[in-house]
């Protein structure tokens, strides 16, 4: 990866090797005045002036870092570890603690306008087109990402910590400048005018300074294209100022700007690289002879003078209007230039030591250096580690209320935990982030059992901890852990989370399932999640839940085709189903099926049908995939009177599971089983029930240990909790299940 820095060195070896010979060797250097950088300046010395604000203990620069950006409120530096990785450091000027920025992978970062820090999807600045920007005046901010695909666009310069310049390519080729913000979801772009029709290859490495950006730009003839410079007022959209340079255009890592003047380097054979300033207000030209392009020279424009110099030179200052030379730092390493018009260098004197330096103008104009970092090793506080874990082996969610407490010992408070729990069967995840506690070192989390807002699925979750620094010195701490997860089992559950699931069938025969959150949220039963399962399912006359059949623990449900033939379809505990198989021939005699409950009381879900003549019949479950069902057995006859006949699970307290029974009056009865496959005299429950078009025996939808009910129909859809009464065994509640979609399903199970 590569880290060009914020316009004030020169990489003398790299792009501006091949583009500018051929332009500059015939170049007239008539224009303006040319003077060459002086050996031995005056010896006035610099002004110097401690800020008021001054931390009494200077914040470190990082012995061996490079100097990569500073802003009003810190500093940027990188360094390489042992293993060859790149440290990406933010030290804020107050002494405060530093930040560690993680650079995005194969990726790179800049900093050209403000305390704002850009991480980008390329090493070459140039490239970046997936941005995030880290406001490093509030650190603890959340990064603002700008995804310039979407606009054929790559990064410019940054302007705020939520808009940057972007080089936008149209259709047909055309090269337009932007302002591109982000405002919370919504990204919006706006084009710079003023600039040439032609313009390509727009580029910048200026400091953004009072709304004002310094962009470079190709131009002119295919064959004989050159360089282009111009200011940008960001608020007016407008290219303001512009200047014409005898540089090809494809180097613009040395735009320089300041209130007064501006500046870039050039080369001529013969003379060698020389900085090109303009006065703004006159737009008289001057040249100042560096020298040889051996070396890395850095330079910047600081009010009306030009600062400059390489690693075996000082840091020297000329008056671009007087032509007065000041010494203000005794040798430098590097240079960046801040959106406050100042400059930071990277050097030593001999009274104070080395370290940063920054350079502004003072109240008269000439240059003031104040020292704002001293070089050192950066203090490293003990290693962050997690030492002890606090996660239960076996969450039982029916037990905790649907929750459990996961929490991890740090050896300090001062980090930041990424939890991820994942589901080890499927892969599903949840992640989140637990700051640091009020008091103490541990940090819990309270988890609702829940992914993206429908229950996990129960089972073995991989759970995993990162500890993080806050002051990003150190490194991170990492602990694993496994745990199951587990609820009781629900006959109607088909994505083993223990929450009901329920199955509607629309008039285009497409089936749909809504799985139910495993207790009520504020009060009410609600769906999580609705899936499609796939179309054709109009060729049953009846489909059914039926419970566990195969006695894998997961609900499988049955079909009755037109032809009399029943299908099974076995859950697979991920929410779809096996392919179906063949039960039998034969049932077309039924026009009722109910299934789902253990009327015999042996564990084991039992089917109950009832034919055209009212007779009732009774098939005992077996527990067999191939043969799930035994040989029928009669219960009675006069079931005829009912229109609707649903097996609800022990809804009453009774030896085995109950059923209830509506007749064409739409009174409800409810009918005891006896544990042997057959029922106890009827209770009446009550009337009005003929409102629904489909009772469906639902499982326990509120965790209270008993069945539920859940009645749909053009007036609204309702769960009947199971209050254990024989004689009140029902009490109404509102669920947003289906609600406005009381005629759009004619199959519910």
């Amino acid at each position: 990866m590569q880290f060009r820095s914020t316009g004030t060195r020169t990489r003398t070896r790299t792009r501006l090797a091949t583009a500018i010979t051929a332009v500059l060797a015939v170049t007239a250097l008539g224009a303006g005045a040319l003077a060459t950088a002086p050996t031995a300046f005056a010896a006035t010395p610099a002004a110097f002036s401690a800020a008021d604000d001054q931390p009494a203990t200077l914040p470190v620069f990082p012995e061996g870092s490079q100097l990569a950006g500073s802003g009003a409120t810190g500093f940027l530096s990188y360094s390489f570890t042992q293993n060859g990785t790149r440290e990406v450091r933010w030290t804020p000027y107050d002494g405060g603690a530093t930040t560690l920025l993680q650079e995005p992978e194969d990726g790179g970062f800049t900093m050209s306008g403000g305390d704002v820090v850009v991480l980008g999807d390329a090493n070459w600045t140039y490239e970046m087109r997936s941005l995030t920007l880290r406001n490093m005046a509030d650190p603890a901010a959340p990064g603002v990402d700008i995804d310039l695909r979407a606009l054929d666009a790559h990064y410019v310069a940054v302007l705020s910590p939520t808009s940057v310049l972007a080089r936008v390519t149209k259709g047909d080729g055309a090269v337009e400048l932007h302002v591109v913000s982000k405002d919370g979801a919504t990204t919006t772009s706006r084009k710079v005018s003023g600039l040439p029709a032609d313009a390509t290859h727009i580029f910048s490495w200026a400091p953004v300074q009072n709304g004002i950006a310094f962009v470079g730009y190709e131009t002119g003839p295919a064959n004989a294209r050159v360089g282009g410079r111009a200011l940008v007022d960001v608020a007016a959209g407008t290219a303001t100022e512009t200047y014409s340079s005898a540089e090809s255009g494809y180097d613009f890592s040395t735009l320089m700007v300041s209130g007064s003047h501006v500046a870039w380097v050039d080369y001529a054979s013969g003379t060698g690289l020389f900085v090109t300033s303009v006065d703004r207000a006159t737009r008289e030209e001057k040249r100042t002879v560096l020298g040889a392009r051996d070396g890395e020279w850095y330079h910047a424009l600081v009010g009306g003078w030009l600062v400059y110099g390489n690693s075996s030179t000082p840091v020297r200052a000329v008056s671009l209007t007087t032509g007065e030379t000041r010494d203000l730092v005794d040798s430098g390493s590097g240079a960046v230039s801040a959106g406050d018009g100042s400059m930071v260098v990277s050097g030593k004197r001999a009274a104070d030591g080395a370290g940063l330096f920054r350079i502004t103008a003072g109240q008269d104009g000439t240059p003031t250096v104040t020292k704002v970092a001293a070089t050192g090793q950066v203090a490293v506080p003990p290693a962050l580690k997690i030492e002890q874990v606090h996660v239960p082996d076996v969450a039982d969610l029916d037990q905790t209320g649907g929750n459990v407490t996961l929490g991890w010992t740090l050896s300090r408070p001062e980090a930041r935990l990424d939890v991820t729990l994942t589901h080890i069967a499927t892969g599903k995840e949840f992640r989140t982030s637990v700051n640091a506690p009020a008091s103490g070192s541990r940090f819990d989390y309270t988890w609702d059992g829940t992914i993206a807002g429908v229950d996990a699925p129960n089972g073995r979750y991989a759970v995993e901890a990162e500890a993080t620094p806050l002051d990003g010195v150190g490194e991170p701490a990492h602990q694993g852990w496994e745990m199951t997860v587990k609820r009781a089992y629900d006959p109607h559950d088909y994505t083993n989370n223990g929450s009901t699931d329920v199955l509607a069938r629309d008039a285009a025969g497409g089936l749909w399932r809504d799985d139910l959150r495993d207790r009520p949220v504020n009060g009410q039963v609600k769906p999580a999640q609705r899936v499609g399962l796939g179309g054709g399912w109009q060729t049953y006359k009846h489909i059914e839940a039926v419970g566990d059949i195969s006695g894998d623990q997961v609900g499988d449900i049955v079909g009755l085709d037109g032809s009399g033939v029943l299908w099974h379809y076995l859950g697979k505990g991920d929410g779809g189903f096996t392919p179906r198989a063949r039960v039998g021939g034969g049932w077309g005699v039924y026009n009722q099926l109910t299934g789902g409950s253990d009327l015999d009381g042996d564990g084991r879900a039992d089917l109950l049908a009832a034919d055209t003549a009212g007779v009732l019949w009774f098939y005992k479950g077996t527990g067999s995939a191939t043969a799930p069902f035994a040989a029928r057995a009669r219960v009675g006859g006069g079931w005829g009177v009912y229109n609707q006949l649903t097996a609800v699970g022990n809804i009453a307290g009774s030896a085995a599971g109950d059923l209830i029974a509506r007749d064409k009056d739409g009174v409800l009865w409810m009918y005891q089983g006896d544990g042997r496959g057959n029922f106890a005299p009827r209770v009446r429950v009550g009337g009005g029930w003929g409102a629904f078009s489909q009772l469906v025996g639902a499982g326990d939808l509120d965790n209270d240990g008993r069945p539920d009910l859940v009645a749909y129909g053009a007036g609204g859809t309702y769960v009947y909790r199971s209050t254990g009464s024989t004689t009140a065994p029902f009490s109404r509640q509102s669920t947003s299940l289906y609600a406005g979609e009381g005629t759009k399903f004619n199959n519910i199970a």
